[in-house]
């Protein structure tokens, strides 16, 4: 076990406040409160819910933020993601126009660890663009899995405790579903939605429930809601740019220096060029039940259940160039029998970048592609959980759960191509291209069968855990807590591809009219463009094309089983000034892995384990009944990616193949990035509503996990000699292409919060109310062979974005009230490209969004409201490489919601 300078300093830091913490706590009159213990407050409005959240915020040893429900199964936001970006430190990434995952003080969704109901969740969706990263092996969790009404708190913890599991650098998002003893008696809710975007054609229905009651000791609860949703996303977009020399297209009419500039592949050509529509009809289902049962003060048993499903039905349309390397240039030709059609390079404009902004082709060959695509999750978790306070001074909880998350997607996609004129113009908008073309798209005769691509995928995850901790009290002012507790983490992922399904029979080319489908596109500046498109399912029909290509595909999988256990002293303490609270522990952990998966097509096990101490300190001072001093010292980690650690690879064993003797793989042997913590804030509380708040945060961390490329003998690699070649030996040198922990980074920021009702001002305009917040984030690492070129270089975190920042105005009465809400995210990476020489990273623009939402209080128990989403149209901007290229740019339109909520 090796522990850096800094991790030791901090461990003797906090055993060193051990000691003198223990030598200065005093007594004190008021006794310890558990925080599960804190009397349910009904919230109702959303200056109720700030105000909790507030105290929630106050109340906490260590860094934290929450959002807390408006009213009965009534979230501040339609997605879990949207509400959690308005929170200082967390900025999210959207898929068709909501929230999917979240990234927290610079660092990407990989590093926060997600909690449902105390217990480690992960919930896998998928983007329907691969730019986006389609289905990914990762352990970031999919926000968009569960509708907001499921859910009445959200904490975000930022600082660690030894207490918390341990996986999340950049902190823990906890959630919670009600509970029947939040609330006093027989409570019932029922609300129902109906929204349209603007760019789509159906309405899109919510619809939530929820009903609860006591009975003395007993309650239970159950809530459902549900929705539907047609997306409809559309815009421009490459594969990349590639400098390209001219593949057998004629340039002959092209000036001299250009065609020297296109020979010698020093002209950047935008791949695919394409316009795009993404439709998809999402159908999403979610459902809550609990039971308490109090037969004494003492004890409290409680069982939370747990299922929510995301359907996703898509269709995409793409009419593209589709040459040489996806340009237009070069040669082309159908599936069926025929003669190559070389393109005609009839005019090109370049920048002082060598970029083609503009490109002329004459008998190019351009394809429309037709994608239909299902994307299906299903997620179940039973959490058991017990309390049991056996005398004044030691109490125990235990809790037991299981959760499991079954993700699944098919993919079947058609092709069909036609020769023609093709002019690509990027000059009126480097980020959004508009193509014109010399022949009728429409014309379904101009376009003949090309190809048919089958993909199905499965991700299988379940968390099982068991954990039992305790509490003692040791006197009025202070109490120490330990416990255990057991995870087994397990996940599965198989993958079939059916690809290049040519048929003998498209000799003839063309197909029917019945099978050909029109779809309409509008551009950024609504100039129509329509072209032929095939429905997919008609096609896969006629040709007797099966769309499930094995009912049991091969899987990868990891499997992790964790024992941990913390001890932490808590104090609660007056000092000559205020008081002073916090918390000091340590947190064992110890790892075992198991990854198997195949190396040229053989199964191998691959075995790893790891463990380390973890130690915490979470100092509070209350300087005034305003003021409070908040200081943090920890170390944690995070587990490598799933894909990271896949043992899947294979070994080309062939030195005249073109990428020579070389072995791609994962890398089940990865130790967890690991970190040390600094936190400081200082927090100022209004006496009735709202606060400011200044922190300072600073993440050190180690075995930062990157793909590396490196020549090593083959003997050192690990790897059966049966795999080598002819004439080959342990010493024969082989590339290697796999993850590896190679350094370190930092990470450091300030966040700058404010909340205020303005009740100062004179009426009517006392009912209005400020929310603001920025986070500045920085940070660095060392990534090697960027872009394919053997020279490393200091990039940002994937993920940060270096200004973020929410701000939210709003006004609230007993009847009706509204706001409005913008939530800006700077330029940030979303990876850096080794190897690849299209480009060395690709990222996304900057955005700023604005919401709306408005109520009208009816009567007491009747709720009307109005809520509108990205009223500006924003605009995603995905770029390629540093030189600032498209990649992608689309639109998902604004969308409006009416509904009402009843509750009884």
């Amino acid at each position: 076990m090796n522990f850096s300078w800094t991790k030791t300093a901090v461990s003797v830091a906090v055993l060193s406040a051990i000691t003198t913490t223990s030598l200065t706590v005093s007594a004190q009159e008021e006794s310890v409160v558990n925080p599960s213990e804190v009397e349910a407050i009904e919230v109702k409005g959303f200056r109720s819910s700030l105000i909790k959240a507030r105290d929630l915020k106050r109340s906490a040893n260590g860094a934290q933020d929450s959002i807390v429900a408006e009213d009965i199964a009534d979230f501040p936001d339609l997605n879990l993601a949207d509400a959690l970006n308005r929170i200082p430190g967390v900025a999210i990434t959207r898929e068709g126009g909501e929230g999917r995952q979240i990234s927290l003080r610079g660092l990407g969704p990989d590093f926060t660890q997600v909690q449902l109901n105390g217990m480690e969740a992960l919930g896998n969706s998928s983007s329907a663009m691969d730019s986006r990263g389609g289905t990914s092996r990762s352990r970031a969790f999919d926000f968009n899995i569960f509708a907001a009404e499921l859910f009445s708190r959200v904490d975000v913890r930022k600082a660690f405790s030894a207490d918390m599991d341990e996986g999340g650098i950049g902190g823990t998002v906890n959630l919670e579903t009600a509970k029947p003893f939040d609330y006093d008696g027989f409570k019932g809710a029922v609300s129902g939605q109906v929204g349209h975007n603007s760019l789509a054609d159906d309405l899109s229905p919510r619809v939530a429930a929820l009903v609860s009651n006591t009975w003395d000791d007993f309650g239970a609860l159950m809530s459902v809601a549900y929705s539907t949703r047609d997306i409809n996303e559309q815009g421009y977009n490459t594969y990349r740019w590639r400098q390209k020399n001219a593949s057998g297209s004629d340039i002959s009419g092209l000036p001299q220096r250009t065609q020297e500039l296109i020979n010698n592949e020093e002209l950047h050509f935008s791949r695919g060029s394409r316009n795009s529509i993404f439709l998809n009809d999402q159908e999403r289902l979610g459902i809550t039940t609990a039971f308490q049962y109090r037969p004494s003060q003492s004890l409290n048993l409680g069982l939370d259940v747990l299922y929510g499903e995301l359907n996703n039905d898509r269709d995409e349309y793409h009419l593209q160039s589709r040459g040489s390397s996806s340009t237009a240039l070069g040669c082309g030709g159908p599936a069926y029998a025929g003669d190559l059609t070389c393109s005609v390079v009839n005019e090109i404009r370049y920048n002082d970048k060598n970029e083609v902004m503009y490109s002329n082709f004459s008998n190019t060959s351009i394809h429309s592609e037709s994608r239909e695509q299902y994307a299906d999750t299903e997620f179940k978790q039973v959490v058991a959980n017990a309390e049991w306070q056996m005398n004044d001074d030691f109490a125990i909880r235990a809790l037991v759960g299981h959760q499991s998350s079954d993700f699944e997607t098919g993919s079947a996609k058609v092709y069909v191509e036609t020769f023609g004129d093709l002019t690509i113009d990027y000059t009126n908008d480097r980020f959004y291209g508009t193509n014109s073309y010399g022949f009728d798209t429409t014309d379904i005769h101009q376009f003949k069968y090309h190809e048919i691509d089958l993909q199905e995928t499965e991700i299988n995850s379940s968390f099982d855990t068991a954990s039992l901790d305790f509490e003692y009290v040791l006197n009025d002012s202070s109490y120490f807590t330990g416990g255990v507790i057991y995870k087994k983490f397990e996940n599965e992922t198989g993958q079939v591809d059916g690809k290049d399904l040519n048929k003998s029979e498209w000799s003839n080319g063309t197909f029917s009219d019945d099978i050909a489908e029109g779809v309409a596109f509008t551009n950024r500046e609504h100039q129509k463009l329509a072209w032929t498109s095939v429905n997919v399912s008609d096609v896969l029909n006629t040709w007797a094309i099966v769309r499930n290509l094995e009912s049991d595909p091969t899987k990868d999988e990891v499997e992790e089983e964790t024992l941990s256990a913390f001890a932490q002293y808590n104090i609660d303490i007056e000092v000559p000034i205020g008081d002073l609270r916090g918390d000091i522990g340590v947190r064992y952990y110890d790892t075992e892995i198991t990854s198997t998966g195949f190396l040229n097509d053989n199964q191998i096990d691959v075995s790893n384990d790891y463990s380390d101490f973890l130690p915490a300190l979470n100092v509070v001072w209350d300087a005034t009944d305003n003021l409070v001093v908040r200081g943090s010292a920890s170390q944690n980690i995070t587990r490598p990616s799933l894909g990271s650690m896949n043992a899947t690879g294979n070994v080309v064993n062939d030195p005249d193949s073109p990428s020579g003797l070389n072995i791609q793989a994962g890398n089940p042997l990865l130790e967890p990035y690991e970190s040390v913590n600094l936190d400081a804030s200082l927090e100022y509380y209004f006496d009735e509503a709202g606060y400011a708040a200044i922190s300072y945060f600073h993440k050190s961390i180690d075995n930062f996990i990157l793909v590396e490329t490196y020549d090593r003998p083959y003997g050192e690699t690990g790897y059966p000699l049966a795999f080598l070649g002819a004439n080959q030996n342990a010493n024969t040198l082989y590339t290697v292409i796999q993850p590896q922990n190679v350094d370190d980074a930092d990470i450091s920021g300030i966040e700058v919060a404010f909340q205020r009702d303005l009740d100062f001002l004179p009426a009517p305009f006392d009912g209005f109310g400020v929310i603001a917040n920025y986070t500045y984030s920085d940070g660095e690492t060392l990534y090697r062979n960027v872009g394919g070129s053997g020279e490393d270089e200091y990039k940002s975190f994937p993920g940060l974005s270096d200004h973020s920042g929410n701000f939210t105005v709003y006004y609230e009465t007993d009847t009706w009230g509204g706001r409005i809400a913008s939530s800006y995210r700077s330029d940030y990476i979303s990876t850096v490209q080794a190897g690849n020489q299209d480009e060395d990273e690709r990222g996304f623009h900057s955005t700023t969004y604005v919401d709306f939402s408005a109520f009208y209080q009816v009567n007491d128990n009747l709720k009307l409201t109005l809520e509108g989403s990205n009223l500006t149209d924003e605009h995603e901007e995905q770029y390629s490489d540093s030189a600032d290229r498209l990649y992608n740019t689309t639109e998902n339109g604004r969308s409006y919601y009416v509904g009402l909520l009843y509750d009884f």
